[in-house]
Order: structure tokens, then C-alpha cells, then sequence
């Protein structure tokens, strides 16, 4: 596995395989690296020749100067852990000077599906998104991207971009990868203390009764009100906790094929995300 840090050095050899008629996958991630992620690698398993893992913190995404500090970072770790999987061609990790040089000043928007869930109270938050995924996958010389379902509106918006804008990727999602007690796996699980990683066990659990009252004995908008209850009495601060569309990210009813159970809710200063299909 080559570590490349340099933009024209990953160009130079992105080119090469090309002309050898290599296809390319990439897996974009922020680091501190976890099952989730391999699994996203693993996805390229006969899909590509060729495997490039991004990690780059990217300051225009976040909304707190605190968050963006104390987002974990552990980049030895991660080398080694990307190693042992003997599958990882490229681990690329730009420097900022680099991707946001001094007279930067373009973004890419798309508009609609970023103001709402996530986009409501984080502004501007996906349209850093979608401007670093832009400069990756133009990076890289992807044929093929992969994203896991956790992030579900973030898929959702760059599946949008890809197809607005015509890039020629194909956009792969993997399911929520999640540990023993089904929390979903993330980052930001390890900045939990040991009392919030306890109460963070209840979020899915939660979530799997409310869908299940929907589809049983209850309306929805009395299982969601039900569900931000007991979500507020474990210790969450609640965000939202919306029904909405898996195709659109419409408000929608449990009797929607496509319909997913989406959740923000933070533990003191630690936001989590979850969602989860109702079928």
C-alpha cells in the first residue's frame, strides 16, 4: 500500500492505470477508522482492480470550530489498519493547502436535500460535502465510489450530484455496519465517555420499537412522539426524528415501501445519527 500525499503524485499514477485499463474505486472517509469503513473497501471486492482510501478532515464541512478540533484523529492507526487488509492499493491524504488553497472560493450545491434533516440545523454542511466529494472523486479517477448507508442523506445527495453533474461513477452504498448492541458504528462513538456509550446503547433499540409500533398499533406521528419521549428521558437531546422517504427523503407513511426511520440526537456535546428501514 503506497501512501501518497500529493496531488500531481496520485494524478501521475491514477493516469498510468488508466492506461493499462485498471478500474478504480475509492472510499472517501475522514479517518479514525473502524469496521464500517473496511466494509465499505470490501464492497470494491470484484467491482475494481484498483482500491484508494481518502482521509482528509475536511474543515468546510463543519459547522463548530470545537467539532472540527476534536473529530478523532488517528492516522498511524489507520495506515496499519488499511494494511493488514492486503486489498488497499493507495491511502491518499491531502494536505489542506493543497485541496483549499488561498483563493479558493467554489462550492458545489444541491439544492432541496441539503436544508432538511441534517442540513436544518448544520448550514452549509453538505455543500462542504459535496464540494470535497467533487475534488476526490476528480482526484482519483474513480469509476466507482462507495458510501455506507449510515450517512444515508449524505448518499443521497452526492447519488444526486453524480447523476445531476454526469460524473462517470457509479455510487455504491453498504448498509449501517454496527457493533454487538447495534449501535451504528462511528467516529465519534470514541469521544463517548463510558456512562454516554451506555446510554447510546438505547438509541437503536428505540428506534426498532417505534418502527415496530408504526407498523402494528400505533400512527405514526403517536410512535414518533412516543419515541422522542423515551429518547429525551435516556439523555438525548433530540434533533429530529422523521419518517421519510428512502428514494426521496419526502416526509412519507410507514405504508411507503421505501420508507426509512431517520434520527439525530446528541449525548452531551457528541451528535449521533442512525436511520433504519422500515420493510
Amino acid at each position: 500500500m503506497q501512501i501518497i500525499t500529493d496531488r500531481q503524485e496520485l494524478a501521475r499514477l491514477v493516469t498510468q492505470w488508466h492506461r493499462q485499463g485498471e478500474t478504480i474505486g475509492v472510499v472517501p472517509t475522514m479517518g479514525s477508522l473502524h469496521n464500517g469503513h473496511l466494509a465499505l473497501v470490501r464492497a470494491l471486492d470484484g467491482k475494481v482492480t484498483r482500491r484508494i482510501v481518502t482521509i482528509y478532515v475536511n474543515p468546510i464541512q463543519f459547522n463548530n470550530a470545537d467539532d472540527f478540533r476534536l473529530y478523532p484523529r488517528s492516522p498511524e492507526a489507520d495506515a496499519d489498519l488499511l494494511r493488514q487488509t492486503g486489498i488497499v492499493d493507495v491511502l491518499y491524504t491531502p494536505d489542506s493547502k493543497d485541496m483549499y488553497p488561498e483563493y479558493f472560493s467554489t462550492q458545489v450545491t444541491v439544492s432541496g436535500a441539503d436544508t432538511i434533516l441534517c442540513g436544518a440545523d448544520r448550514p452549509g454542511h453538505f455543500n462542504g460535502v459535496t464540494t470535497i466529494v467533487t475534488k476526490l472523486l476528480m482526484q482519483t479517477g474513480a469509476d466507482v465510489a462507495v458510501f455506507g448507508e449510515k450517512d444515508f442523506q449524505q448518499l443521497s445527495i452526492i447519488r444526486r450530484m453524480a447523476e445531476d453533474l454526469n460524473f462517470p461513477v457509479s455510487v455504491l452504498s453498504v448498509p449501517v455496519v454496527r457493533e454487538a448492541d447495534q449501535l451504528a458504528l462511528s467516529s465519534r462513538n470514541r469521544r463517548l465517555t463510558a456512562q454516554q456509550r451506555r446510554q447510546a446503547a438505547q438509541l437503536p433499540s428505540l428506534l426498532l420499537a417505534c418502527i415496530a409500533s408504526m407498523k402494528h398499533d400505533q400512527t405514526e406521528e403517536n410512535a414518533l412522539a412516543t419515541c422522542r419521549t423515551k429518547l429525551t428521558q435516556a439523555g438525548f437531546t433530540v434533533h429530529y426524528l422523521e419518517l421519510r422517504s428512502g428514494e426521496t427523503l419526502k416526509i412519507t407513511a410507514a405504508a411507503d415501501p421505501s420508507a426509512r426511520l431517520f434520527v439525530a440526537a446528541s449525548l452531551g456535546d457528541i451528535r449521533l445519527i442512525d436511520n433504519m428501514p422500515l420493510s
